[in-house]
C-alpha cells in the first residue's frame, strides 16, 4: 500500500475514533442526570416505582429506533429466559442504587459503583475462565480498598445502605457477563429493548409485593406532577445515554472508550454540587482516586495482554444501559 493510500485509510479511522470519543464523553456527561433525577424523585416515589418508570420511558424512547433500524427482527424469543434473568439482575441493581441515592450524595454512590469493572474482572476469571494475572488481582484488591475508604464515612452516617452500590456493582457485573455471552447472537438495540420489556413486569411484581407486605422501598405510589416529570427525565436521559454509548462503541474500539467512562465520576460530582450542594471531602477524593487508578490499570493491563494474544475469534461489544 502506498503512503497516500495509507494516509487516506487512517484519516477516516482517526475521524471515527474521535467521533466515538466525543460521543462517549457526551454519554458520560448525560449519565449522571439519570441519578440526579432519580434522587429528586425519591422524595415522594419509591426506588421500585422510579425503576419501573425508567424502564417504561426508556423503552418508549427506544421504540422508534428499534422500529426504524429493524432491530425487532433479531428478537430471539428462544433466549427469553436469559433476557428475563438479565432484566431481573439489572432491576435489582437499579432498585438498590436508587435506594442509596435517597440518602447518599450522587458522586459518592457512583464512585463506589465503579468497583464494577473490578468485580467483573474477578467474576470473569471464575465463570468465564479468563486468565487473570497477579497484577490485575492486585489492582482489584487496591480498588476495593479505595471503595472502603469512600464507604467508611458514609457507613458511619447511614449504616448498611452505604453498601448497596456494591450490590449494584455486583449485579451489573453479572449483567455484563450475560451480555457478553449473548451479544454475538442479537442486535444491541434489540437486547436493550427486551430488557425494558422484561423489566416492567418484574417491577410490577415487586410493587405488588411491596403493597401487600407494606415494604416502603417497594411500595407503589401516585406521584405528583413534579415527581412524574423527574421520572420521565430518568427514562429519557437513560435512553439518551444508551443511544450515545451505542454509537460511540460503533465508532471506536471498546478498549479506547473504556477509560472515558470514569469521566462520569467527575460529571456526577459537578451535578451533585450544583443541584444538591454535595462535594466529596479529601478522604473520599482519596478513595475515588484509588478506585479510578485501579480501574484504569486493569483496563490498560487487559489491552496489553490482548495485544500479545493471537486473535482467534471476533468480538461483538454490547453496552449495558
Amino acid at each position: 500500500m502506498s503512503a497516500s493510500s495509507a494516509k487516506s485509510v487512517s484519516q477516516p479511522q482517526t475521524a471515527s475514533i474521535s467521533a466515538g470519543l466525543g460521543l462517549m464523553i457526551l454519554a458520560m456527561l448525560v449519565a449522571p442526570l439519570i441519578d440526579v433525577f432519580s434522587k429528586l424523585a425519591t422524595t415522594t416515589a419509591s426506588p421500585t416505582m422510579i425503576t419501573a418508570a425508567r424502564f417504561f420511558f426508556q423503552g418508549l424512547c427506544m421504540l422508534p429506533f428499534v422500529l426504524w433500524a429493524g432491530s425487532w427482527r433479531s428478537f430471539s424469543w428462544r433466549m427469553s429466559f436469559y433476557h428475563a434473568i438479565r432484566a431481573a439482575v439489572i432491576t435489582l441493581s437499579m432498585v438498590c442504587f436508587v435506594a442509596t441515592l435517597a440518602v447518599m450524595p450522587v458522586a459518592d454512590a457512583i464512585a463506589i459503583f465503579f468497583v464494577e469493572p473490578i468485580i467483573l474482572t474477578v467474576l470473569s476469571s471464575i465463570f468465564l475462565k479468563e486468565i487473570i494475572g497477579w497484577r490485575r488481582y492486585t489492582a482489584c484488591f487496591v480498588g476495593f480498598i479505595g471503595a472502603m475508604i469512600v464507604i467508611r464515612p458514609s457507613f458511619q452516617e447511614i449504616g448498611y445502605v452505604a453498601l448497596l452500590p456494591v450490590v449494584t456493582a455486583f449485579c451489573v457485573a453479572i449483567f455484563a457477563m450475560m451480555t457478553r455471552a449473548l451479544a454475538h447472537r442479537e442486535d444491541p438495540w434489540a437486547m436493550q429493548f427486551q430488557m425494558s420489556l422484561w423489566g416492567l413486569p418484574i417491577c410490577a411484581v415487586l410493587l405488588l409485593v411491596g403493597d401487600r407486605a407494606d415494604i416502603g422501598f417497594l411500595a407503589p405510589s401516585l406521584p405528583d406532577f413534579t415527581t412524574f416529570m423527574w421520572m420521565v427525565g430518568v427514562g429519557v436521559f437513560a435512553a439518551l445515554s444508551g443511544l450515545l454509548s451505542v454509537y460511540a462503541y460503533r465508532a471506536a474500539p471498546a478498549s479506547v472508550l473504556a477509560p472515558i467512562q470514569y469521566f462520569e465520576i467527575v460529571s456526577a460530582t459537578l451535578f451533585g454540587w450544583l443541584v444538591f450542594g454535595d462535594f466529596p471531602d479529601p478522604i473520599k477524593w482519596l478513595g475515588i482516586s484509588i478506585i479510578i487508578g485501579s480501574g484504569l490499570y486493569i483496563i490498560w493491563r487487559e489491552r496489553r495482554v490482548a495485544s500479545i494474544k493471537p486473535v482467534t475469534t471476533s468480538e461483538t461489544t454490547s453496552v449495558a444501559p
